[in-house]
């Protein structure tokens, strides 16, 4: 694999002495978390590329061992056995550091909205609405993330219509971006009688969590709603207008949330939330106008897109993306096998940008 231009590396090099230095004298609070966070993301790359020279140096000296005409025969010969090993070593170096150089995705690092609403198949729709979003908060638990559910709809025999969950922690994103698009379940409903298998769908929507500084809202676009909260919650429900729906009219987006027993609180959450999905709306944009340049098979963003099957009658789940069979649904279904999906969709995904980067 081509290795990145010198004049790359010495760029990044560089600066990292120049944020190392900046911090060691001891900035403003503002300016020192803001460097100290850049020192993080160019520790690994230096070291990266640190490997890398280093590799490419021992190469290049065991070339010109070989090339030098009055190198001894037994040190040529020794120089040429150990190319083969020092040729590997280089281009592993430069595939690593590749990999790192990969345009990043700001959203990464960020937490996320995690949509999930039935589609085809009635009340089993429903049902496996609510298979995923369980599947989604113990995966969740499992990598120290905080599930706050936003606002749900229930399925009239359980399951959820809809339910918009946030899931707060570091790199959220980064993990479940290509989750967005329609999940497919075939099994045998409980109330079946004949043994027979339905086919049913639910749509993910994974949006990154935006910032005020992300997103700006003109609070003259909003119209904001109050009202009472629906469904259980005791004496709660009906009692108090604490439900808060939001209209943006300039795009025409709606949320709504009753979740929380305040007004206030259920507000600073639904303007999250719209906060998110206009911030989404904005980078699907950006995202349609590549894709009219390259289509990437993986994080295509399009929510109306097959993606997956979860077959239960032969225990498999298959991402239609990537031609990715495994036989361990109850795992995956369960979260803990969930990262095997998931790694295999970033891995292509990089491929695909190490694929357009050399071109």
């Amino acid at each position: 694999m081509a290795a990145p231009p010198g004049a790359k590396l010495d760029a990044i090099l560089t600066r990292h002495a120049i944020v190392s230095a900046t911090l060691n004298g001891g900035p403003e609070p503002e300016r020192f978390v803001a460097l100290s966070r850049e020192l993080s993301e160019l520790d690994p790359v230096v070291e990266a590329i640190r490997v890398y020279q280093s590799a490419a140096e021992d190469l290049a000296g065991l070339d010109a061992m070989i090339a030098d005409p009055t190198s001894e025969p037994e040190m040529r010969s020794l120089a040429e056995d150990e190319r083969s090993d020092a040729t590997a070593k280089a281009e592993d170096a430069a595939a690593a550091l590749n990999l790192l150089l990969l345009p990043k995705d700001m959203a990464d690092e960020k937490s996320a909205i995690l949509e999930i609403r039935a589609g085809t198949g009635g009340d089993e729709a429903a049902l496996f609405a609510g298979d995923l979003f369980r599947m989604y908060a113990r995966y969740a638990e499992l990598h120290g993330w905080r599930v706050e559910v936003m606002s749900e709809s229930e399925g009239t025999v359980g399951g959820f219509k809809e339910v918009v969950a946030e899931i707060k922690g570091r790199g959220v994103f980064a993990r479940l971006k290509f989750e967005s698009g329609v999940h497919r379940v075939q099994r045998v409903p409980n109330t079946e009688t004949q043994g027979r298998i339905h086919t049913s769908a639910a749509t993910v929507a994974v949006l990154p969590e935006a910032e005020e500084v992300d997103i700006a809202i003109n609070d003259a676009d909003l119209k904001i709603d109050t009202m009472r909260a629906q469904g259980a919650g005791g004496q709660h429900v009906n009692k108090t207008e604490s439900a808060i729906r939001i209209t943006h009219v300039p795009s025409g987006i709606v949320v709504f949330v009753q979740e929380e027993r305040s007004q206030h609180k259920n507000r600073a959450r639904a303007m999250s939330l719209l906060r998110s999905r206009l911030y989404d709306q904005e980078r699907s944009a950006k995202d349609a106008v590549r894709a009219a340049e390259r289509k990437s098979q993986v994080g295509s963003g399009d929510r109306s897109e097959r993606i997956r099957t979860y077959n239960f009658p032969q225990g498999r789940v298959t991402d239609h993306r990537i031609n990715l069979t495994l036989y361990r649904l109850e795992e995956v279904v369960a979260g803990t096998a969930l990262d095997e999906v998931v790694d295999a969709l970033i891995t292509e995904h990089r491929a695909a940008l190490l694929a357009a980067e050399a071109e």
